[in-house]
């Protein structure tokens, strides 16, 4: 008899807490829960993005987000070791210089299933504007806006030095010039010193016909050390008449608001387009935009991902996490906040509601990036795994050119041997 009152009891129990458990799911009540967010970037884009972030806290009121940002150097230093402890935040931004060495290391999740059921919403972007974040047709990385390289310059440096610059025609040797007059008749720099390496030399590549990377990524692609050294030689003369930065000059650059232009050290920064806004908006002087030299004849620029969102394979939470990087994209009020600064953005709805709002220095990158659109070839793959080691590689034989330690033509060999030997062993 006890037996059968000790069953009845607990049929009881299981009911009552079952019927309670469906009543809160019936309220429609969700679980609460903390999303981490981590990017890099200067104060502007931190300011936004916690107006963003605020703002999706209010329309779904069961998620806090704990936001987490850096400088970019600062930024990947502090993300290797949360990797290694497994302790990545619930949505990372991502470079496509890290992409495979996260994605390939089986630390990202495949971003397709929330693409194919719609919890992020894709109907108004274009497949081309996924393929950055992709490899081997795995989604590791959302694309947040695309841009373009650019030269900024303060047009009244450009004018007290009394130049200009003819984007359509002008060549390397112009380039050049260009930061002598700058630095004799100014007396600033002509140039930021086309920092980082990494990015400006494989567009002097593209300029001339090549790539940086084989297309499998398993070593460099250009076979002329010769343009190795053309392009170092210049960057030496540059820095030796005083035109552009010494390495020690451009390691205190920790963010936008100490970069030369905004300082009023130098009349020009090599930059991607969606930087743009933050220089303007950290500076009292005028900047416009123009495309970089020789660009037109064998369309050397691309459309690149400014950067992207994954979400590591770790996150307790990656549903809630794709519903994030879903309202980022596509919802019109955040994307009034954010105003183009990650790029222009990948959604055509969002793009066409959002331009007739934007003033006009926000209006400048969108008709710079249509125009550059025009004459661009094909992006090149997301970099290879290993492509972090060969980025440092290339600094570090940069400064030691720079600092005359080594010769151009040495440096050259050199770093064609240790950057294939890196690749091959990653690959």
């Amino acid at each position: 008899m006890k037996k059968i009152c000790f069953v009845l009891l607990s049929l009881v129990c299981v009911f009552f807490f079952s019927g309670c458990s469906a009543g809160e799911e019936a309220s429609g009540k969700k679980e609460d829960i903390t999303l981490r967010i981590a990017w890099w970037g200067g104060q502007p884009r931190h300011d936004y993005t916690t107006k963003v972030i605020e703002l999706y806290e209010k329309k779904n009121p069961h998620v806090h987000i704990d936001a987490e940002f850096a400088n970019w150097d600062d930024y990947w230093k502090k993300l290797a070791p949360m990797s290694a402890a497994g302790q990545l935040p619930d949505v990372i931004q991502m470079d496509t210089a890290y992409l495979a060495q996260y994605g390939k290391k089986n630390q990202l999740e495949d971003l397709t299933p929330y693409t194919k059921d719609g919890t992020i919403d894709v109907s108004s972007i274009e497949e081309n504007m996924l393929s950055g974040g992709k490899i081997d047709n795995k989604l590791y990385g959302f694309t947040l806006g695309v841009n373009v390289l650019s030269v900024i310059a303060n047009d009244d440096l450009l004018k007290k030095a009394g130049v200009s610059i003819n984007q359509e025609n002008w060549k390397w040797e112009d380039y050049e010039k260009l930061a002598y007059d700058l630095q004799g008749k100014a007396g600033v720099y002509g140039s930021n010193g086309m920092h980082p390496p990494d990015i400006f030399f494989p567009y002097y590549l593209r300029t001339k016909g090549e790539r940086f990377y084989k297309e499998d990524g398993t070593g460099l692609a250009y076979h002329d050390d010769q343009l190795f050294v053309d392009y170092f030689e210049r960057q030496l003369r540059l820095v030796k008449a005083k035109t552009s930065p010494t390495p020690d000059e451009s390691a205190q650059i920790k963010g936008m608001e100490d970069d030369f232009i905004v300082k009023g050290k130098s009349a020009i920064t090599w930059n991607y387009s969606n930087q743009y806004l933050g220089f303007a908006r950290l500076t009292d002087s005028p900047l416009s935009l123009y495309l970089p030299p020789e660009q037109m004849k064998e369309k050397a620029l691309t459309l690149k991902p400014s950067m992207l969102f994954s979400i590591p394979k770790s996150s307790e939470h990656k549903k809630e996490a794709a519903k994030f990087i879903d309202f980022f994209v596509n919802n019109k009020e955040a994307n009034m906040l954010i105003k183009g600064e990650r790029g222009v953005p990948v959604s055509d709805k969002v793009a066409d509601a959002i331009k007739p709002k934007l003033n006009e220095k926000e209006a400048n990158i969108v008709e710079y990036v249509e125009t550059a659109s025009k004459n661009i070839s094909k992006a090149d793959p997301p970099e290879p795994v290993g492509s972090a080691e060969v980025i440092k590689l290339l600094k570090d034989t940069s400064d030691q050119i720079l600092y005359q330690k080594i010769s151009p033509k040495k440096a050259a060999k050199t770093f064609r041997k240790q950057a294939n030997e890196i690749l091959e062993r990653n690959n």
